[in-house]
């Protein structure tokens, strides 16, 4: 990725409709990334945007004061290079330009508004950095808070992308009112979320014989819930093997609560209660449709991708 003969320290931003992300990682020569610092809050940027068409100003405050943060953790950390990209949310805001003006005279970041075909290449980048040996051809999936991405990528071929205006919060916010979710919210999520799925793949030819790659804060929760971690383990995620009958066992455990009711279970993280069960809808229907059983988990993806994209552009 990078012909230099020094190691780089590079920063990314992932500004998303649910969860903001930061990575700074060094890129030794001729080697991958190494983490240096992570982190990753639920922040909640897009809320009641898919109703408002605006990012309304507690989100927008919630988001600059976390970035003003994260500027100080990177201008401490020597980084060669910055960058920085906004999702879905930012996407669909009337009021974008208003955000972007404020993350950049408040914050000091640029960023970039990437479009759901960017953000599932530079999403792929990642997952590929990441894979088992032996994977060729890849159906990726990324559940975001207000989109979700389809990427089937084979090498020597330009992959195809299809993104999907379904996400964890615009499901909640769109369709799942009451609290135990109803049998009839329930089933208008799986039928939505099937005909949207169903559309996304129809020129996608051959991605049966794919592996099947699941990457973002829902899949990756979901496999920590089926290992009941304690805590967030990377090592033990990434890669893991999430079988579709697991996924629907904790679907019931999830839909079966209240939202208080479901803080606490092993290996949700605090602050996902309210979306995972969106969350488990929207992938059980999506391998359901796809006729998937199980889902190659990826704990890398679009923070790790923007990062490899810039050490491209800078190299």
């Amino acid at each position: 990725m990078n012909s230099s003969s020094r190691t780089m320290r590079l920063a990314g931003v992932d500004i998303g409709t649910l969860t903001c992300r930061l990575l700074i990682a060094d890129l030794p020569p001729g080697n991958g990334l190494k983490e240096f610092r992570s982190e990753r809050r639920i922040l909640r940027l897009g809320e009641g945007v898919d109703q408002t068409k605006r990012l309304s100003v507690a989100a927008m405050d919630r988001v600059v004061q976390c970035l003003r943060e994260w500027r100080e953790i990177i201008d401490a950390s020597h980084v060669d290079a910055v960058t920085a990209v906004a999702t879905s949310a930012v996407r669909d805001a009337a009021n974008r330009d208003e955000f972007l003006d404020r993350v950049k005279r408040e914050a000091g970041f640029k960023v970039e508004l990437i479009s759901g075909e960017e953000e599932a290449m530079r999403t792929m980048l990642g997952i590929r950095s990441g894979l088992p040996a032996g994977v060729t051809d890849v159906l990726a999936l990324d559940i975001g808070g207000g989109s979700t991405e389809f990427i089937l990528d084979s090498p020597g071929q330009k992959p195809i992308v299809s993104s999907i205006d379904i996400g964890v919060v615009r499901l909640c916010e769109r369709l799942l009112h009451h609290d135990p979710l109803t049998e009839q919210e329930i089933r208008q999520a799986r039928e939505w979320v099937a005909k949207e799925t169903k559309a996304a793949v129809a020129a996608m030819g051959s991605y049966q014989t794919a592996t099947f790659v699941g990457t973002a804060g829902t899949i990756t929760s979901l496999a920590a819930m089926a290992q009941k971690l304690p805590a967030y383990e990377p090592a033990r995620i990434h890669n893991y093997q999430l079988q579709l009958s697991t996924i629907q066992e904790i679907e019931q455990t999830l839909l079966s609560r209240k939202k208080a009711d479901r803080a606490g279970l092993p290996g949700l993280e605090k602050g996902r209660e309210e979306v995972i069960a969106a969350g488990a809808i929207i992938i059980r229907t999506i391998m359901e449709t796809l006729g998937m059983s199980a889902v190659l988990v990826s704990d890398l993806g679009l923070r790790e991708g923007v990062l490899i994209d810039l050490a491209l552009q800078v190299k």
